[in-house]
């Protein structure tokens, strides 16, 4: 079964902080491109950053820049975003991509709300 899973997501106020997780099953995320998107209500699919196959995150969307931190576990297998001093133009559902499969997982729901 190749899949991968989100989690992590919620609902917090404005300022604060979540941290998502994508754990891949099936398939391996080390030493290839991944990416984080997200899609907002009534948007299209914004990308959110990418890390390479070297593990360096080559793009972060302008405005999360200095907020949201992406970075990769191979031991586990799990691709992670830190996302502090979140703002309600945040909320959005946040999914996952090994880019070269086509493949993605079923997002996880981030609400930034007072």
């Amino acid at each position: 079964d190749v899949r991968l899973v989100e989690s992590g997501g919620g609902m917090v106020q404005p300022g604060g902080s979540l941290r998502l997780s994508c754990t891949a099953s099936g398939v391996t995320i080390s030493s290839y491109l991944m990416s984080w998107v997200r899609k907002a209500p009534g948007k299209g699919p914004e990308g959110v950053s990418r890390i390479n196959s070297n593990g360096d995150v080559v793009y972060y969307l302008d405005s999360v820049k200095g907020r949201f931190t992406m970075y990769r576990d191979n031991a586990k297998n799990t691709l992670y975003l830190q996302m502090d001093s979140l703002r309600p133009e945040d909320t959005a559902l946040y999914y996952c991509s090994r880019e070269d499969l086509g493949l993605s997982g079923q997002g996880t729901q981030v609400t930034v709300s007072s």
